[in-house]
Order: structure tokens, then C-alpha cells, then sequence
């Protein structure tokens, strides 16, 4: 989902490795009491009704990036809850230092993302996250809150699962179905080539050959990862296992 005009994205699919490894690894357990986060800041108010990736990569536009991913993440999934209520996720909020944020007493790491279940709330490194924006581009921060956010709908669910992959590819799903859906409805749009080059990116971003599947953190091979993004881009939620 790599966005923008074709030439402009060539060549920096290697770094999403390195972007996108953190970013759909974490989803916090509390450990302790919760700590409240310093000093939350929320990103712009997103305007218009469709987004469009578009390959942007000023601060301004990743703020309205992050913005419109949220926006369309929370209207997405208040859809799929119909009649009941949907509780959106309490906070996204932006840090730049170790410490500066804790879950349940854990310390949120730099050069990372996360979904805190006890406090819900997504936390995203800024200076890492723009990094990853201006070399990978629209792309990173779709799938970025769209992995977190289907933590935090998992959560609100009651999912739970034995092994970290299991929850972690179930994600990855449930992330391609909102994008897919998204892109469907007329919400989001992407020029041609974007899901070429996510894909590519996709396979980037899996385990080591040498990761258990069982380990702690295990999120399952590039194939798997891909297919089961892809999976749930192209069939929607029923592919994801959630009921």
C-alpha cells in the first residue's frame, strides 16, 4: 500500500524491514499498576472524507496522515460493531524518549509501537515513525495503526490466544481487511503499483529463519505475514477467524 507517484517510492522497500518490524510486534500487557503517559499529545484533526496515499513526506502531512488512519481505523471499526456500542481507542499518542511512557509499570522502548491493553491506547515512537514515513511513505502509517488498532479490537473482543503469532497474524489480517475494505468503499484510495510494492514490503518484515513460531514475540515467516495480510485485504474479516 506504499503510496505516491511510481518513481518517487523505487528502491526503498529494503528499509521497511527496519520500519516495520517494531511497529506491528507489540502489543502490551500490564505488569503493574498503569503509569499515566507524559504529556499525550493527540494527532491534527483529519479533514475531508477520503484520504488519499499519495506519497507525501512533510511533518505536516505525516501529522495528517496519522490523522486520517485514525479517523478512518475508528470509523471502520464502529461499523463492524453495528448496533452495539464501539469504544474507540482511548488515546494515540506520540513519544520521543525511553521512559516517557508506561504500560501497566512496563517502559515503552524508542523505535517502536505499541497497543497498551490496560490503559488502551496506542504510543508510536515520532521521530522513528516520520523516519520510516519520508523512506517508505503513506504505506508505513496505514498498516502502522491499522496493525495496532486490530490489538486493541481484539482486546475489546475478548481474543486471546496461546502464542504470540497466532494473535500477531490474526492482526496482520484483520489490518489488510480494513485497508481492503477501506480502498473498496472509496475511503482511501492508492495509485497503481501500492499493493506491488506492499506486498514486497510485507515479505521484508518476518521472522528471522531461525525464530521459533512458538517463541514469546514470534510473528510468523514473510509468506505468512503476506498472505495473511492479504488475505484479509482481499476477503474481508470473515478470513480472519473472528468468529
Amino acid at each position: 500500500m506504499a503510496a505516491g507517484g511510481g518513481g518517487q517510492r523505487q528502491g526503498r522497500l529494503a528499509g521497511l524491514a527496519v520500519a516495520l518490524v517494531a511497529a506491528a510486534a507489540c502489543m502490551v500487557e500490564p505488569v503493574d499498576t498503569p503509569a499515566a503517559p507524559t504529556e499525550p499529545r493527540q494527532p491534527a484533526s483529519p479533514s475531508g472524507e477520503v484520504t488519499r496515499a499519495d506519497g507525501t513526506d512533510t511533518v505536516e502531512e505525516f501529522r495528517q496522515d496519522m490523522a486520517d488512519a485514525q479517523r478512518l481505523a475508528e470509523q471502520y471499526w464502529k461499523e463492524q460493531f453495528e448496533g452495539s456500542s464501539f469504544r474507540p481507542i482511548r488515546q494515540v499518542i506520540p513519544y520521543q524518549r525511553d521512559g516517557e511512557i508506561s504500560c501497566g509499570g512496563q517502559e515503552v522502548p524508542r523505535n517502536n509501537a505499541v497497543y497498551c491493553t490496560v490503559s488502551d491506547y496506542i504510543a508510536y515512537d515520532i521521530n522513528w515513525s516520520f523516519g520510516a514515513f519520508r523512506q517508505i511513505g503513506d504505506a508505513f502509517v496505514f498498516y502502522l495503526l491499522g496493525h495496532e488498532y486490530a490489538h486493541g479490537v481484539q482486546t475489546r473482543l475478548g481474543i486471546s490466544y496461546n502464542f504470540t503469532i497466532q494473535q500477531e497474524l490474526q492482526a496482520d489480517c484483520m489490518a489488510g481487511a480494513y485497508l481492503g475494505d477501506s480502498v473498496r468503499s472509496g475511503r482511501l484510495t492508492l495509485d497503481d503499483g501500492d499493493l506491488d510494492e506492499f506486498n514486497e514490503g510485507l515479505l521484508a518484515v518476518g521472522d528471522d529463519p531461525g525464530q521459533p513460531w512458538f517463541a514469546e514475540g514470534s510473528h510468523g515467516t514473510p509468506e505468512q505475514r503476506s498472505e495473511a495480510f492479504f488475505r484479509g485485504y482481499e476477503r474481508s474479516l470473515s478470513a480472519c477467524g473472528l468468529s
